[in-house]
C-alpha cells in the first residue's frame, strides 16, 4: 500500500513539474517572441494601394465629372452582367439603395482585381474607361432650343414661387403637378415673346409670371366661357365630363356676384390658386371624357396641353388624337402649344420641384 502511494507521489510530483517547465518555457516564449509568425504581404497590396491613392480627394487628383462617372459605371455593369450577372445584381442593388458612386466604383475594382487575368474582360473595362477619360465637347445649350432664350430662366425661377400653390392645386384634384405646370409653359412662353415691353418692365426684373386680364385669364389663359364651362360641368352628373359628387363644390362661389369674383380670382396677380385650378380641373374632366369613350389619354401630355390651349369644342375623343394648339414662335422658330408641353414634361427640366409621379390623375388621393 505504502509502495503504491509513493508511486502515485512520485507521478504527480514530476507531472507537477514538467507542466510548470512548460508555462515557464511558453511565457519565455512570447515575451522573447519566439512564436511570432513573420507573415507575408499580399501580392495585390500594391495594386489596392494605387485605387486608395485614386479616391484621395485631398490631392488634386483629375476627376471625372459627376454624369461621366455614372456613365462609366452603368457601362462596367453592364460588361460585368455579362460575365457575372450575380454580382453585377449585388452593386447594382447597393447603388439603388444609396451606396455613394465612390463606394460603387470601389466595388468595381474589387471585382477588375479579381478578373486581371481575364483578357476579354479587361479588355471591355479598358474601352469604358479610355471613352470617359476625354472631356466633354457637346454644347453647354440644352437640345431643346426655345429653353435656351433667357426669358426661360426667368419663368423657371418666377414658377418656382408658385410651387405651393401648384402642390395645394394638386392636393384636392389629383393632378400631378408636372402636368399642370406643362400647360402653364405653353402660356407664359406666348405671353413673353408676345408682350416684350411687359416682360422688360417689370415681368422680368420682378421674375413674376405674366396674369392675362383681357381675352384670357390668369397665368395659365383661361377664357371666361371655358371657366364657367368647366364650374358647370362639376355640377352636372349627366355630363362625360362629370368628375363625381366630391368635386361639385370645389368651384362655389363666396359672394353673389360670381362674374366678378370669377375674373377676380382668376386675374389675381398675388396668388395664382384659382389659375392653376381651373387649369387641372378642365385636364382632369377631358381625361374621363376620353376614357369613358374608350381611348386613354393619361400618358399623352401632349395631347392633354393641346386639349388645354384649344379648348372644349375641340375635344372629340377618338382612336388617333393629334397635337397642335396655338403656334408660338420662338426666335423664329414655331412650336405649337401642345410640342411646348411635351417638351417641357420630358425635358428633365425643373425635376426637383415638379417631378414625374408616373401616375398623372389619382382620382383616390383628391380632396376637398
Amino acid at each position: 500500500m505504502k509502495k503504491a502511494l509513493k508511486v502515485i507521489y512520485t507521478v504527480l510530483l514530476y507531472g507537477f513539474a514538467i507542466a510548470g517547465f512548460g508555462l515557464v518555457i511558453s511565457y519565455l516564449a512570447i515575451q522573447m517572441k519566439w512564436t511570432n509568425s513573420k507573415g507575408s504581404v499580399d501580392q495585390n497590396s500594391r495594386y489596392l494601394h494605387e485605387i486608395d491613392k485614386k479616391y484621395d480627394t485631398s490631392k488634386d487628383n483629375v476627376e471625372l465629372s459627376a454624369m461621366d462617372q455614372k456613365f462609366e459605371v452603368y457601362k462596367r455593369l453592364e460588361v460585368l452582367n455579362k460575365l457575372y450577372p450575380v454580382n453585377a445584381q449585388f452593386i447594382s442593388h447597393a447603388w439603388e439603395n444609396g451606396d455613394s458612386i465612390t463606394e460603387i466604383k470601389r466595388m468595381l475594382d474589387a471585382v477588375d482585381l479579381v478578373l486581371k487575368d481575364d483578357a476579354n474582360y479587361q479588355k471591355s473595362v479598358s474601352k469604358i474607361k479610355q471613352s470617359t477619360s476625354s472631356k466633354t465637347t457637346g454644347s453647354t445649350q440644352s437640345a431643346f432650343v426655345w429653353m435656351n432664350i433667357p426669358e426661360w430662366e426667368i419663368f423657371k425661377e418666377a414658377v418656382a414661387k408658385d410651387k405651393h400653390l401648384i402642390d395645394s392645386v394638386a392636393k384636392v384634384t389629383g393632378v400631378e403637378q408636372r402636368l399642370i405646370v406643362s400647360c402653364l409653359v405653353g402660356e407664359q412662353i406666348r405671353l413673353f415673346n408676345s408682350n416684350r415691353e411687359a416682360f422688360k418692365k417689370w415681368i422680368g426684373p420682378l421674375k413674376i409670371l405674366s396674369v392675362e386680364s383681357q381675352y384670357s385669364f390668369g397665368v395659365t389663359g383661361i377664357k371666361e366661357h371655358t371657366a364657367i364651362k368647366i364650374e358647370n360641368l362639376l355640377k352636372d352628373p349627366t355630363s362625360e365630363f362629370y368628375l363625381g359628387k366630391e368635386y361639385e363644390h370645389l368651384l362655389d362661389f363666396k359672394t353673389g356676384d360670381p362674374t366678378t369674383e370669377r375674373i377676380d380670382r382668376l386675374t389675381s396677380f398675388r396668388n395664382h390658386y384659382y389659375s392653376y385650378l381651373y387649369a387641372a380641373v378642365f385636364l382632369k374632366q377631358v381625361k374621363l371624357q376620353w376614357e369613358k369613350a374608350g381611348y386613354s389619354i393619361e400618358n399623352r401630355p401632349e395631347i392633354l396641353a393641346t386639349l388645354f390651349n384649344v379648348g372644349f369644342p375641340q375635344s372629340n375623343p377618338n382612336p388617333t388624337p393629334r397635337v397642335g394648339g396655338s403656334t408660338i414662335k420662338v426666335n423664329d422658330i414655331p412650336y405649337t402649344f401642345g410640342m411646348i408641353g411635351y417638351q417641357f414634361y420630358y425635358s428633365g427640366e425643373l425635376f426637383d420641384l415638379f417631378p414625374i409621379r408616373g401616375k398623372k390623375f389619382d382620382f383616390a388621393s383628391a380632396q376637398v
